[in-house]
């Protein structure tokens, strides 16, 4: 008899079964990920005992809870409420799956046996040449066989299609699979653009090169794109729904044309082909092939821009991620234009952080020992800054430089850049103590914040660019950096200004600054009598990262 641990809500679940210790906390390595902010990165472990499930917190902040009672190792039983953090769980019992006597673990009854066709071999059902009065290359002895050829025709050119994930080179295919299947001169694809504006995507032509002169004629594409319609044109020059230069200039005489209908009736493009020598070319079963066709090819092309959006988000989220906080990097990857990363004039709060005295620490450490030092030091500063909303510029030896207002602004960016400041300085009270108890060097840092109006924008060469600030601003909050103390925070006047609800502060002598003909007023914020950071407060909305 096996375990579960099932969340209140139904989600997440994580069925014990191994006799190994399972990880419950907000990690995504974990093996029971929680994304909770009152559960810890490790918050416990899971271990099947003889008697239930043994429960360990692993020195959670919000603690471990059984039926109620906050517990630091205890074995829980089915039907037993467990919560970590606020996260509501129940132990259930799994039964596992019986074997049916003789026949193993699987149900081996047989239904009904249906032959599945293996990779698309279009080639193979197609004629030498079309017959009957129909361009498509498809042969049968009968309507009802030749009817059944063209569904399995249909089928696997949709298999060949879906095969293709990059839009142009389906494009590609598809204008490719039309001069496979129908004896026509010329086939050609056109996309909606901005303004539904038809561009030509691909085209070709089997009686001579493509030339520039060659252009869909305009009375058949609008008509094919604004009624929704497929069209069939027996003879072109005497077609009194087509009158007009462009069908005569193109030397048309008869043609086939049909848009690509995507979801929610939206016109992706069309596809159009036609005949140069001869009237009457086409009959109502290609007009009726070329619709069914058209609907595939409409489903591949959306399936494919569907694809390639969701792989350029990857890739810009997976970019973003390491500079903005969740929320912002999902926004940013999400929305095209959301974000401008060309230069612009803004309002931007600047945090410097710089670890003090590291130089002369480090010469004790091993080159490990300090990789391994910083990297936990990083690690929490960076998750507060996006706990509240900031964004990563850069590291800097071991200084962290971050920014609240650039790229996306918001109204509370000074107090949550404030709060992240305070939040910080905790964390590292809090690291402090646990090294410690490791035996340990204890670290200490000076931050300095101010407010103004500096360039953000793509700085750098041809070679390298980065998104930063630029701008006296950004040079003031360095300085009061600098000129903190082991744990102190110096904010500048501006900064404090713009505050709604200011921490306490204690006013301290102005600050001679290089090219500020003025002394810059300065305040130490007295961060120990703020409310303790427990990696819950988040008023700007934030997702909590701990």
């Amino acid at each position: 008899m096996a375990l579960k641990i099932v969340a209140v809500t139904g989600s997440p679940v994580v069925l014990l079964t191994a006799a190994r210790p399972y990880t419950v906390g907000r990690a995504v390595a974990c093996d029971l990920p929680v994304q909770d902010p009152t559960v810890s990165r490790q918050h416990a472990e899971l271990e099947l005992s003889g008697a239930g499930v043994r429960i360990r917190d692993l020195n959670s902040t919000n603690g471990t809870f059984l039926n109620g009672e906050r517990v630091s190792d205890a074995v829980a039983m089915a039907g037993a409420r467990v919560s970590f953090g606020k996260v509501d769980f129940e132990v259930r019992e799994e039964s596992a799956p019986t074997a049916t006597p003789g026949e193993g673990s699987l149900d081996a009854t047989i239904l009904r046996q249906v032959r599945l066709h293996g990779p698309a071999d279009i080639a193979a059902q197609l004629s030498d040449a079309p017959q009957g009065a129909s361009l498509l290359r498809i042969g049968g002895a009968s309507a009802a066989d030749r009817q059944a050829r063209k569904l399995s025709l249909l089928l696997d050119i949709a298999k060949d299609l879906s095969q293709q994930t990059d839009v142009d080179l389906l494009l590609d295919r598809v204008v490719g699979l039309t001069f496979q299947v129908m004896s026509v001169d010329r086939v050609a694809i056109l996309m909606t653009g901005p303004g539904d504006e038809l561009t030509p995507r691909v085209w070709r032509s089997r009686v001579e090169a493509p030339a520039a002169s060659w252009k869909v004629p305009r009375s058949i594409a609008r008509k094919a794109v604004e009624e929704k319609v497929a069209v069939l044109i027996q003879n072109a020059a005497v077609d009194q729904r087509f009158e007009g230069g462009s069908v005569l200039l193109q030397r048309v005489k008869s043609a086939l044309c049909a848009p690509l209908m995507g979801k929610q009736g939206v016109v992706l493009g069309l596809i159009y082909l036609d005949n140069l020598e001869a009237t009457h070319s086409f009959s109502e079963e290609d007009l009726e092939f070329l619709t069914a066709f058209s609907g595939m090819a409409a489903v591949a092309i959306e399936n494919s821009q569907l694809i390639e959006r969701v792989r350029r988000e990857a890739v810009v989220l997976s970019n973003f991620q390491r500079y903005f906080a969740p929320d912002l990097a999902s926004q940013i990857a999400g929305e095209q234009g959301a974000v401008q990363l060309g230069g612009a004039k803004r309002r931007v709060v600047v945090l410097f952080s710089d670890i003090r005295g590291f130089t002369s620490l480090s010469e004790n450490m091993s080159p490990d020992e300090i990789a391994t030092l910083l990297t936990e030091y990083f690690t929490e500063m960076v998750d507060v800054v996006f706990e509240h909303g900031g964004t990563l510029d850069k590291f800097m030896g071991d200084a962290v430089m971050a920014l609240w207002g650039a790229p996306l602004t918001r109204e509370d960016d000074a107090e949550q850049a404030t709060r992240a400041a305070i939040a910080m300085q905790q964390r590292l009270a809090r690291l402090n103590e646990e090294w410690q108890r490791q035996g340990r060097p204890r670290l200490t840092a000076g931050i300095g914040i101010n407010v103004g109006d500096v360039f953000a924008g793509n700085i750098g060469s041809d070679r390298r660019l980065e998104y930063t600030v630029i701008g006296d601003a950004v040079n003031i909050a360095s300085r009061l950096c600098s000129e903190a103390g082991a744990e102190e925070i110096l904010i500048a006047e501006p900064l404090h200004a713009s505050l709604a609800s200011p921490p306490p502060v204690t006013s301290l002598e102005p600050l001679a600054l290089k090219g500020k003909a003025q002394p810059v007023p300065v305040y130490r914020v007295e961060w120990r009598q703020a409310p303790e950071d427990d990696g819950t407060a988040n008023p700007g909305g934030v997702p909590v990262v701990e």
